[in-house]
């Protein structure tokens, strides 16, 4: 798999068939190693290990409606009272992170209401601050880590 920008962690890939599969320390199982995964488990590695979230506030794929249609987000890190706090799209290192990615984001966002959302390819990384009473965001260097950390 391609090098990201993101820390390496220590993970176990195995083969089943044609798939390769990566063992998901969130859903406790493995589970087919696509470009995104990829990208998604090092991000969930990062938050984990870097950041301070706590791994058992981290949903992954997390279902939600908007204009009656489901949809799914790829992590979502809640804070310390149970509110969504951080929401993270993930693409592949070939997908380049445009203003149409950003705006389904925000899209998803607004059912969600996380105050930080998070774009990435694994080599680009785009983190805002959102005040949904404001109708602002604020770019951000980095993400913020977990309160209280």
């Amino acid at each position: 798999m391609q090098e990201l920008n993101l820390p390496p962690f220590e993970y176990k890939v195995t083969q089943s068939g044609v798939n390769s599969l990566i063992w998901d320390v969130l859903r406790r199982k493995n589970v087919v190693l696509t470009p995104e995964e990829w990208v998604r488990q090092h991000v969930v590695h990062y938050l984990i290990n870097h950041l301070g979230y706590p791994k058992g506030l981290l949903s992954l794929e997390r279902g939600h409606r908007y204009n009656q249609r489901q949809k799914r987000t790829d992590l979502c890190a809640l804070g310390p009272a149970g509110q969504p706090l951080l929401l993270v799209e993930c693409k592949a290192p070939s997908v380049p992170i445009t203003a149409a990615v950003a705006q389904q984001a925000a899209v998803y966002n607004q059912t969600i209401g996380a105050p930080l959302l998070l774009l990435t390819n694994g080599l680009q990384h785009f983190c805002w601050r959102v005040n949904f009473e404001k109708r602002t965001n604020e770019r951000l260097n980095e993400v913020p880590p977990y309160p209280g950390q």
